[in-house]
């Protein structure tokens, strides 16, 4: 027997739809007819960050992956299909990597326990802690820590993106695509641009630049 929650969730369908209806009646037809969203959001599982909501974006214009911490892992074959789909099938121009203060990925990250299976994929959000150790070691206030961890770990996703062969691959095909780091604040409701973008494999690396005729 389904409970109270189910029973509203799928109510709350019901007046959803009405509501959109009310207002265009022509909305789902044209959803049904295909996408060609603009953008690709990378984010956190969270269930605080909603990526339409938080750039008031209605259905058809964000093409989304989450997973814990907003990680951009080589070996992970959903996100890699994910971006692959959404550069080179949807041509999506924006990439945006959106971090969240208050992140418990990268809040477990910065300690020692182990959580169970999510251990391994802590270890990678560990590793942006280990390559900015220097920065982060000096800040004394957890807090003020945390919160700069959770954008470096943003800012570390952002090239492990542009280091992908699919990226890679549309940039030497002239192909416009900018990527982004952002982080969401919770309990403000604001994001911040942390400032980084990348538009070109000029911005890495030599050794991490493909050679791609």
């Amino acid at each position: 027997m389904a409970n109270n929650y189910y029973k509203q969730i799928l109510d709350n369908n019901k007046a959803w739809v009405e509501s959109k209806l009310n207002l265009d009646s022509e909305f789902f037809n044209r959803l049904a007819h295909g996408q060609q969203p603009p953008l690709l959001w990378i984010g956190c599982a969270d269930s605080r960050v909603p990526a339409n909501e938080i750039i008031g974006a209605q259905p058809g214009e964000v093409f989304v992956h989450r997973n814990i911490a907003n990680m951009v892992v080589h070996s992970d074959m959903s996100m890699l299909s994910v971006l692959d789909y959404a550069v080179n099938v949807l041509k999506v121009k924006e990439v945006i990597v959106c971090g969240h203060y208050g992140c418990g990925g990268v809040k477990t990250a910065m300690g020692n326990a182990s959580v169970g299976l999510i251990d391994n994929w802590i270890r990678h959000i560990k590793d942006s802690y280990r390559f900015n150790k220097a920065e982060l070691d000096v800040i004394e206030n957890e807090e003020e820590k945390f919160d700069r961890f959770v954008e470096i770990n943003a800012i570390e996703q952002v090239y492990n993106l542009a280091k992908t062969s699919i990226v890679q691959n549309a940039w030497a095909k002239g192909q416009e695509l900018h990527i982004h780091g952002w982080v969401y604040g919770v309990g403000s409701g604001l994001v911040k641009d942390l400032d980084v973008t990348l538009d070109s494999n000029d911005d890495l690396e030599t050794v991490f630049q493909l050679d791609i005729k």
